[in-house]
């Protein structure tokens, strides 16, 4: 299997394009999984103070990661594997908006991942009625000139909260991480991150599993000898988002990082911008407070 490639941030910090979700990945397993990724070939990992598995996600890489190089997952080497060779991203939870608030969320994640540092700090959701984001990304900007994070971003904005957010923010957003996926293609949204030169990052970006079964990438899935997962994320890696798939066993880690041998044609591509419907599998951000 060939890496993921990386994608510059507006910063120039580099991200791989293909990451490892951890949404719903139970704290007990979190380590396992991690370490199993890591053993595979992913180096960005992509978790959230909601989810309530950071401090497996630090067991985790401590098992991939050591003195003398680290070990992979399912007992592979990874020779070299540093602590600065993995992007590690993790998120500031609503009830934790706030600019004092946020310093504290974010004490608490870097004690729960043991790490000095992350490579990306996100607001989770905008919980735009709550009226508090902008002075929580003033408090990222904080850690950002501090050197405790890499790179800062948000989750779930829609173009009016960006709008609202850039009224008072210092530095650009490196990422919005929305639900994206061929039922939910967000264009506007899309285009607008374009013109800021911020970096759309999807979350959810197989449905949740519903766009599997779609007739139309099954037809693709069947063309191009790949699984309908393969089609999706390589239809993500070509329109130049950034993924982050989860997955709960070897075969399919293994699975959605083999991705990058093949490409779809332009008529794929149209195929597949077709299958739009706006359907979320998630809450829309107006509703999250």
């Amino acid at each position: 299997m060939k890496s993921s490639p990386r994608l510059s941030l507006n910063n120039g910090v580099l991200i791989d394009q293909l990451g490892f979700g951890l949404y719903k990945v139970p704290p007990s397993e979190a380590s396992s999984l991690v370490a199993m990724a890591l053993g595979s070939g992913y180096r960005h990992l992509d978790t959230a103070a909601m989810y309530g598995n950071e401090a497996g996600v630090a067991r985790g890489l401590g098992a991939a990661v050591d003195s003398d190089g680290g070990s992979g997952g399912s007992g592979e080497s990874s020779p070299g594997l540093r602590r600065e060779d993995v992007f590690i991203t993790t998120k500031v939870w609503n009830d934790d908006h706030g600019y004092d608030a946020t310093l504290r969320a974010f004490d608490t994640s870097m004690i729960n991942l043991g790490l000095d540092y992350v490579d990306m700090y996100l607001i989770h959701w905008p919980c735009a009625r709550r009226g508090l984001f902008a002075e929580t990304y003033k408090a990222m900007e904080t850690l950002y000139r501090e050197g405790k994070v890499r790179a800062i971003g948000v989750c779930n904005f829609q173009p009016a909260h960006l709008d609202r957010l850039l009224e008072t923010a210092e530095v650009v957003p490196a990422v919005n991480q929305i639900e994206l996926h061929p039922w939910l293609q967000q264009a506007e949204l899309r285009e607008k991150h374009h013109r800021l030169g911020i970096l759309t990052e999807a979350w959810s970006p197989l449905g949740r599993g519903h766009v599997l079964a779609d007739p139309v990438v099954l037809a693709l899935a069947a063309e191009h000898g790949r699984t309908p997962a393969q089609i999706i994320l390589r239809w993500h890696i070509q329109l130049g988002n950034v993924a982050i798939p989860k997955a709960s066993s070897e075969a399919r880690i293994r699975e959605n990082l083999d991705v990058f041998g093949f490409n779809l044609s332009d008529r794929d591509l149209t195929a597949l911008a077709e299958l739009e419907r706006g359907q979320r599998t998630g809450s829309h951000p107006d509703n999250v407070n």
